[in-house]
């Protein structure tokens, strides 16, 4: 079954972009990554943009319109997901576990839904 994990953080909460940290945050992605495609469960996964960069699109009465910025207003903002094909929950959850933004942030896993 194909697990959804949705990666959220505050602004700023991980360590700064250019500290050794940073550079240590990274490898932690990295290793998840590889251990995903040893394990052959990674179908995609990649970092977005800021929040800044987005445009929310809705449609009203045939008419579409957009909204720079995210539509929620919230402390912690979508970073960034992996789409896993995972036996089940409890794996999905191992594996996000393995995320480096669950220790200051969280990270949501959700069933793909299979038409």
């Amino acid at each position: 079954m194909k697990y959804l994990a949705l990666i959220y953080a505050a602004t700023n909460a991980g360590p700064a972009y250019g500290t050794p940290e940073f550079g240590e945050f990274m490898k932690g992605y990295e290793t998840a990554t590889q251990r995903y495609r040893a394990d052959k469960v990674l179908i995609a996964g990649e970092g977005l943009k800021p929040t800044s960069t987005a445009t929310t699109v809705r449609v009203r009465n045939g008419k579409t319109e957009t909204m720079d910025g995210p539509f929620a207003e919230t402390k912690e903002t979508l970073g960034g997901f992996y789409l896993l094909d995972c036996a089940n929950l409890d794996e999905a959850i191992k594996y996000a576990a393995m995320i480096p933004s669950a220790k200051f942030g969280c990270v949501e896993v959700r069933p793909v839904m299979e038409y």
